[in-house]
């Protein structure tokens, strides 16, 4: 009779066994329900209120319950539940909260997709990560500081370079308005500047940078670091000078350019260097000198005695 038993045993384990692997087999034969996915955005942050949106392609329509996991495959959100979704392209975004509405902690999800009517689920193997701390700016200066974007490749732009504490990307402001972007996410860089806001080329003088940072997941940088540069063309160190007649009067220019052109009273030339040596008039009078480079000009009256 303990015969009989064992050998019936043994009979209905290798009936499920065979069971078993027919039923795995046949999954293998059978193709995905899931197309294909798209990453549309794979970081979120509920403080910057951005979501994580992933397109996926359905094979055919079903019944579906589309579900975030955390790292121990702990079900915390619910996206769709017995959702009959056609067949296609669908997108489903997850704003980074609890079925409850609490923000869910830092880390890294998945999305879990079940079909009701085939009975299968699928694990999105690509993660979601959860970042709501903002970056923050380390350091920052910028080279040289002092420029001219005058077009004649003589320091027309300056050099921007910073260190964050994490990927991001770095954004400069001008009295709120916004300057650059970073391209690229790394946490230590450099980026150029060409002295334009809104494309247009800033006046002379003296401005504050704001250095701050935007995370892959939208946090904006709280802290943040503040650099001065000084945008100039071609400026005289004078504004009036008075000199004898037919003497030598030195004025000092303001400029990286090579040569530049001058003008006063009825003569005109070109010269170089930071210091303008010229022969005043020899008739008393009150004279305009002026100094040009690449479209820019500065001026200083000369009261010869």
């Amino acid at each position: 009779m303990q015969r009989t038993l064992s050998t019936a045993v043994i009979v209905g384990l290798l009936a499920a066994t065979a069971a078993a692997f027919a039923i795995t087999e046949r999954l293998k034969l059978t193709k995905s329900p899931i197309m294909g996915t798209k990453i549309v955005r794979e970081y979120v942050s509920p403080n910057a209120h951005t979501t994580a949106a992933f397109s996926i392609r359905f094979r055919r329509a079903d019944r579906l319950t589309v579900s975030i996991l955390d790292a121990h495959r702990n079900e915390v959100d619910t996206l769709a539940y017995r959702v009959l979704v056609p067949r296609g392209r669908r997108t489903f975004t997850w704003n980074g909260r609890t079925d409850a509405g609490a923000t869910a902690p830092d880390g890294k999800y998945r999305m879990e997709v079940h079909f009701a009517d085939q009975r299968r689920t699928i694990l999105i193997p690509n993660p979601i990560v959860l970042e709501s701390k903002p970056p923050v700016v380390l350091d920052a200066g910028v080279t040289p500081k002092t420029f001219s974007p005058d077009g004649d490749h003589q320091f027309d732009t300056v050099e921007i370079h910073y260190t964050l504490n994490e990927q991001a990307h770095v954004v400069v402001f001008i009295g709120g308005h916004r300057i650059i972007r970073g391209r690229f996410s790394r946490p230590k860089d450099k980026v150029t500047w060409g002295g334009t806001l809104n494309g247009k080329l800033l006046p002379p003088g003296r401005y504050v940078l704001t250095v701050g940072a935007v995370d892959l997941a939208g946090n904006a940088a709280k802290k943040v670091e503040h650099v001065a540069v000084t945008l100039r063309y071609i400026t005289l160190q004078k504004r009036r000078l008075t000199v004898q007649s037919r003497a030598v009067l030195r004025i000092g220019v303001s400029t990286d350019a090579k040569r530049y052109r001058w003008q006063l009273g009825g003569r005109s030339g070109v010269a170089s260097g930071h210091v303008l040596k010229l022969r005043a008039p020899a008739a008393p009078g009150r004279y305009r000198l002026t100094v040009t480079e690449r479209g820019h000009s500065s001026a200083a009256a000369v009261v010869v005695r």
